[in-house]
């Protein structure tokens, strides 16, 4: 019993001790009396009971010691028996679970595996290389190549993204697609505004909408089915998002897999993402190849919009890439929308230098203040049109 004395506390040790002692005490004190003299009934000696009744918690604690001790020397399948090495891999601790949450093999979206030579991730969605430096159009139906490799070139993925809300986003989203479908390019244009979806009234297909994004996510349908065609522009198309579920319904496999599909269809694959930088937003920005933040001629606007200009500049797919030289960072471009040259010059509201040189992006437009936006939202109508 000395191994197991010396995994007790010393307090426990000492009154295990100690009753070894007394009982031991006794046993002898008993064995000499019985031999000098005739042994005694109980009534005499009310102490031999509670002598006899110890003398067998001792044997049964010497039993159970004697089980735990031999499972420690057998390697049983038990949980005691497990080895040291074996217990600590079923079991890690806190730094190896935060060691295992920072290793490459932890994250599924790193881009080389653990192996001596590191090998690209390959993604659904063709590399950036495939359309850098190449226009595509509608009539490039046979032979689509580019100049890298002779690799078959896809859609180029355009992300409409702002901090704040209610700056225009899905007003510009839907009057961008539609001015490229116009110009004879194949556009379609995404709703990731999970929850929350207004794409579709913008562009008055809000009755014809019977399957959604997540539902092609989940598979519960073809994105030939999801996909709305317009009737009045030819070329351009809409998925819209769902209007019960909420954005933990995406997924970043499950969007490059539909973006994927939309860029070999397509020749701009038009996202338009909600504000903030919440799951949609981030699922939107990743995957661009350009980026248009939109921003209306106000501070905090401004600010909301600076900070989705750093996601997407270290967030983004590309921005993994470009780590490794393989790819060129996000296009990235400012509209400015609801802008008001009079209130400018009265300095009620920020100039166009102003914004340029806060955001130190350059301006790809500037939409100015019109009442005709709103008319042509409760009309269905893109404002292009």
């Amino acid at each position: 019993h000395e191994i197991e004395l010396q995994t007790m506390t010393p307090p426990l040790s000492r009154a295990y001790q100690q009753i070894v002692r007394t009982s031991s005490s006794r046993t002898s004190s008993s064995l000499l009396s019985s031999s000098s003299s005739p042994r005694p009934s109980r009534r005499d000696h009310p102490s031999s009971s509670s002598s006899s009744v110890m003398m067998m918690m001792m044997q049964q604690q010497r039993r159970q010691l004697g089980i735990m001790q031999q499972r420690r020397n057998n390697n049983t399948s038990s949980a005691f028996a497990l080895p040291l090495a074996q217990h600590h891999r079923h079991h890690p601790t806190n730094n190896q679970q935060q060691q295992q949450r920072h290793h490459p093999q932890y994250n599924s979206r790193q881009l080389s595996s653990s192996s001596s030579s590191p090998k690209k991730h390959e993604f659904v969605l063709s590399h950036p290389s495939d359309v850098d430096g190449t226009t595509t159009t509608a009539s490039s139906d046979s032979d689509d190549t580019n100049n890298n490799g002779g690799q078959p070139s896809r859609g180029r993925i355009v992300c409409i993204t702002s901090g704040k809300g209610g700056v225009g986003k899905t007003t510009s989203a839907a009057s961008f697609a539609t001015g490229l479908a116009q110009r004879g390019h194949r556009s379609v244009v995404v709703d990731f505004d999970i929850g929350l979806r207004n794409l579709d009234i913008h562009l008055g297909v809000e009755r014809r909408v019977v399957f959604d994004f997540v539902h092609v996510l989940n598979g519960e349908c073809t994105l030939s089915q999801a996909l709305i065609k317009d009737k009045s522009v030819d070329g351009l198309s809409m998925l819209a998002a769902s209007q019960t579920r909420d954005k933990d319904a995406l997924t970043m496999e499950g969007v490059e897999r539909v973006l994927s599909q939309l860029a070999s269809k397509f020749d701009y694959v038009v996202l338009d993402s909600p504000a903030g930088i919440e799951s949609g937003a981030r699922h939107a920005m990743y995957f661009c190849d350009d980026a248009i933040v939109v921003t209306n001629p106000e501070l905090s606007s401004c600010r909301d919009a600076d900070k989705m200009i750093g996601f997407v500049s270290s967030r983004s797919r590309r921005a993994e890439l470009g780590d490794d030289g393989d790819a060129v960072p996000v296009s990235q471009t400012l509209l400015i929308t609801r802008y008001d040259p009079v209130r400018a010059e009265a300095e009620e509201s920020l100039a166009i230098a102003d914004m340029k040189e806060l955001l130190g992006l350059p301006v790809l437009g500037v939409i100015p203040e019109s009442k005709d936006v709103l008319t042509c939202t409760n009309l269905g109508k893109p404002i292009i049109s």
